[in-house]
């Protein structure tokens, strides 16, 4: 069947007429099937997983595991619902995590990046009852979870001293939207946080060939980790022999990946490095939108990662 975007959110968390806020935007609602991952600091840790239909638990699909952007201080595991219904109905096993912030806290994002990688674990310590290839775990996110993303991918260290270390964290494919994966002091955005411990965080300096392979979305007019920056990352992935693919938008600045019609443009691009990888089968059932005749979006200032 094919589908035509924008896909409405499956179900919205609803406001009385009556009610303060009333005329407020809903909030989407947590999608898919909810699990506790972990424990930490007196909460539980969720993570929200889509499954395809037809699903079994003796499939062995691939899954995607996604992380959501808000600069580390913010946002929900409910960004990617829609790129994880189209996915599931595709076949893939999709999982939105949610992970603590540091809003409060100063320093570097050690708290997200080790619940990161301890969803990930999770993910590969379930895949039995999840249906999943344990061999076929990718990671995907925006902006700060893009950072995530290609955190589990490609950096070593920073474990959650709970984990079982065993079980490994790495994904094994990469689906990165404008992400601040280089946090270094030459351009790269979060250097505030991270200081002089920058190599310890940042993906764009921990390149190796083992590293896997990914795909970059970025507007030509993103403030926040420019076209320069994702170039510099790219080359330096194919100097190690690692597969890395990127996708530039004109007139877009940060975050242009959340609306329409670069929603639908960029979710189509991850559809098609997807089934190179043989994850997926056949083309993308969406409706490619002609992006000639778009109005661009105003670039966000560099403030936070969306």
């Amino acid at each position: 069947m094919k589908l035509l975007f924008p896909l409405t959110l499956v179900c919205f968390c609803l406001l009385s007429p009556s009610a303060p806020g009333a005329d407020a935007k809903p909030k989407p609602a947590f999608l898919g099937e909810e699990r506790i991952y972990k424990k930490v600091d007196g909460r539980d840790l969720r993570l929200f997983i889509v499954k395809p239909e037809g699903w079994k638990a003796t499939d062995q699909r691939p899954a995607l595991v996604l992380f959501h952007g808000g600069g580390w201080t913010g946002g929900a595991p409910t960004q990617f619902n829609d790129q994880a219904t189209y996915l599931a109905q595709r076949g893939l096993v999709c999982v939105q995590v949610e992970y603590r912030l540091v809003k409060d806290i100063p320093g570097p994002p050690t708290n997200c990046v080790r619940d990161a990688k301890s969803a990930m674990r999770w993910v590969r310590g379930h895949a039995a009852e999840l249906g999943i290839d344990p061999k076929r775990i990718g990671a995907g996110g925006g902006s700060a979870g893009g950072h995530l993303a290609a955190f589990v991918g490609m950096v070593e260290g920073n474990d959650d001293p709970a984990d079982d270390l065993k079980i490994s964290p790495k994904a094994a494919a990469l689906v990165l939207f404008n992400p601040v994966f280089d946090n270094g002091p030459e351009g790269g955005w979060g250097t505030a946080r991270v200081g002089s411990r920058y190599k310890e965080f940042s993906p764009a300096h921990n390149i190796t060939a083992d590293d896997p392979p990914a795909i970059v979305f970025l507007g030509r007019n993103d403030t926040l980790n420019g076209v320069p920056v994702v170039e510099r990352f790219q080359a330096n992935m194919k100097q190690a022999g690692v597969r890395c693919e990127s996708r530039f938008y004109d007139g877009v600045g940060h975050g242009f990946f959340n609306g329409e019609p670069w929603k639908t443009a960029t979710l189509i691009e991850a559809d098609k490095f997807l089934a190179s990888l043989g994850w997926l089968k056949g083309p993308p059932t969406l409706k490619e939108p002609d992006l000639s005749n778009v109005p661009a979006a105003p670039a966000k200032k560099k403030k936070a990662a969306k």
